[in-house]
Order: C-alpha cells, then structure tokens, then sequence
C-alpha cells in the first residue's frame, strides 16, 4: 500500500487566518535557534587562548550542536505528545537561556556541557516550529511563514556572528560575557510563548493518537535527505569557503567578507522564494532549481576561483531557497497534525547527521590531497541526489497517516 497521498488534511487550519500574535511568537523563537551558535566561530581564537583547548577540541565544540540536534530531533515528537507545544516550547527556551549562563561559566567543562544542553534546546524548537506551523497556519500560507521565521533566524544569526567579536571586546568578562548576550532574546521569546500555554493540553489518549515516525514512507525519506543535502552544503560553506579563497590567494579579510555577502544573499533569497511560490502546493522545480543553483556555485568555484562573487551569489540564491523548501516540506508533506512533529524530527535527526560528516569529510579530503579540487567535486556530486530528493520531496502528495480515516 501507498505511503502517500494526494488529498489534504481538511481539519487543518485553512480556513484560519494568520493572528499576528502568533507570527510574532513564531519569529520570536526562529530568533533563538541560531543566536547562541553562530558568535561562537568568530570568538573561537579568543576561546582557545582563554581556555587553552587545542583546534581538535575547538572543531569538537563547533560539532557538537549539530551532533546532538541529530541526537534529539527525534525524541521531540513524544515529548510535545505527552505535554503539549506550547508548554514544550517554553520548557525549550527555559533549558536554552540554563545551558546559554552555563556555557559562559569559567570552567571548560560547563563550555561543553552549556554546549551541549542549549544545543537540545535549540532541537526541540527546529523540531517544533514546523509542527506549529502544519497545525496554526492555512495551507497557503505556510510557505510564506516558513520563508519569514528563515529570514528571521539568518539575520539574527548574521548579527550575532558580526556583534560578538565587538562586545567581547567592550564587555566586562570578554567572551565568555560575549556568549550569554542572547539571553536577551531568550527572555523576549518567553514573554510571548508562556500565556500561550493556556489552554495547550498534553495530547494523550485515544482520541489524539501520536504520530509514529514515518521510517517506511519514501516521500519522508525524500523530505529527510533534501534536509541533510542542504544542510551539508550550507555548512561545508560556512566552514570552509574562507580557507579555499585563502588557497587561491584571496586575503583573508576579503575572504571573510565573501562568506558576509553569501549569508546575505541567502537571506534574500529565502525572503523572496514564498513571494515566488504563493499558492503553489508542488515546489518540485523550485527544490530543483535551488539544488541547482548550488550545485552551479561550487561548480564555478572550482573551475574559475576568480569568480568568487559569482559563485556566492549562486550559492546563496540556492542555500536561501533550499532552506526555506526543507522546512516548508517538513510542514506540508506531512500527513496530519499529529504527525508533524515525527516528521520534523525524522528528517533533521538524519539532516544534521549528514551535515556534521561535510565539513570533517572535506577537511579530511584536503589534507589528503592538499587542495581543494577533489572535496569541491565530491560536493558537487553531492548535489545531484540533492535535486532528485527536492524532486521527490516538492510533490504535492502527503505521507499517509494510518490514523486518519
């Protein structure tokens, strides 16, 4: 029998429409899930000077995020199941500042243990905005939400990578001060999410059966492997785009600024992609042009490094795109409301495993060949299974749920 189906779940919320209480609640918490990371990169040298921990170690802690995302992603579901989620998602925020204080703490243990627990906090709001999204916003809306809650998370993460540097600096207590400044918006989130928990019950019980983890549907495997493709190419990016322009003798404060103008057009893209695609229910050649275009990027990266604009804005087009459509799938293939959440945290469990292996596996690979060339085709193979699943994925079908009638 067919994992899939064409006919829409009725009951959701498209008759609804889009309070604006809840796209405030829903940004206020995409704020949160790329904060507390990405200051981490730029303060990395001051880390280790302050800390003594070697580059082995710092690579380690860099890893860690995405290692226990994969780790937790899949837990989220029954957890939201048994206590609701809204008061999961306050629960999240409340770990998240606890790890985000802990992880500024004067001890090297509490840096990867802080680490490690605001990371799990990080996963259940991955996890849960897309579950939120299936079950609070009309069909046709969901892409523009997703594309907005994306848009929010990369510029926040944009500024904490370029503001922690400046404040470490500025501040009493250097990086360490510089780490904990998102618990400010830790703070703004739970002023909104915590009255929103009333009326949020746990969902147990046979009248709300919890969606099982769609492990035999193709179409979600589709959905889980065009998360973790993207992923892999957004952070083979982020880690190593600098140190290849440096390999060609671009220096490394324009290097640096490269990589700035990459994220850039992302954000751009992942703003301009739902003005593109409203209305539309199959995004299959939307998923195949994004994969494309970063595909074409690093393609112009390896043949003509000199062209290294050309090759971010590609990059940046494709990874904006890319980004918005996996997240977008996460909340439209799925089945019911029910089984949002096992979908989410199937496809970003398997999704930030792939990822974590792209930067070590290039790494690996360069220091083997001692150059570039061999890691960017193997990316660039990377990115023909990247269009099939987007394909695959971008079909206007939905896992079938063996709840629904």
């Amino acid at each position: 029998m067919s994992a899939e189906t064409s006919v829409r779940d009725e009951t959701t919320a498209d008759g609804r429409a889009v309070s604006l209480g809840l796209v405030v609640a829903v940004v206020l918490v995409a704020a949160n899930l790329r904060a507390t990371l990405t200051g981490v990169g730029p303060l990395l040298p001051a880390i280790e000077r302050g800390s003594g921990l070697s580059p082995q170690w710092s690579g380690l802690l860099t890893t860690l995020p995405l290692l226990t995302f994969a780790a937790t992603s899949p837990l989220v579901g029954r957890i939201s199941h048994r206590l609701g989620t809204s008061r999961l998602l306050v629960l999240s925020l409340i770990v998240l500042a606890a790890g985000t204080v802990l992880r500024s703490l004067p001890s090297v243990a509490l840096l990867f243990v802080g680490t490690v627990i605001l990371s799990a906090a990080i996963a259940c709001g991955n996890v849960l905005l897309p579950a939120v999204i299936r079950r609070s916003v009309p069909g046709h809306r969901i892409g523009a939400v997703s594309g907005l809650y994306v848009t929010v998370m990369g510029l926040v993460a944009a500024v904490s990578s370029g503001v922690s540097v400046p404040l470490a600096q500025a501040l009493p207590g250097g990086w360490r001060t510089s780490l904990a400044w998102g618990a400010v918006l830790i703070v703004l989130a739970l002023a909104v999410w915590i009255p929103r928990m009333r009326g949020d019950t746990a969902q147990g019980g046979p009248a709300a059966p919890r969606g099982a983890t769609p492990w035999r549907s193709w179409l979600a495997w589709q959905v889980s492997l065009f998360m973790g493709l993207q992923s892999l190419a957004f952070y083979v990016t982020i880690a190593w785009l600098p140190s290849i322009l440096v390999h060609e003798g671009v220096s490394a404060a324009e290097a640096g600024w490269m990589l700035f103008f990459y994220q850039v057009v992302g954000l751009l893209s992942s703003g301009f992609l739902p003005l593109l695609t409203r209305g539309r229910h199959d995004q299959r050649w939307a998923a195949v042009a994004a994969s494309a275009s970063i595909g074409a990027g690093f393609v112009v990266l390896l043949v003509s490094p000199q062209l290294a604009l050309v090759s971010c804005v590609l990059l940046g087009l494709g990874g904006g795109a890319c980004l918005v459509l996996a997240l977008t799938f996460q909340s439209h293939r799925a089945g019911s409301t029910a089984q949002a959440p096992a979908l989410a945290g199937m496809a970003q469990s398997i999704g930030y495993l792939v990822a974590a292996a792209g930067p070590l596996l290039l790494g690996i690979l360069h220091d083997r060949t001692g150059g570039w060339s061999v890691p960017l085709i193997v990316v660039i193979c990377l990115c023909v299974p990247m269009v099939a699943a987007g394909f695959g994925a971008g079909r206007d079908v939905q896992i079938k749920d063996p709840h629904s009638s």
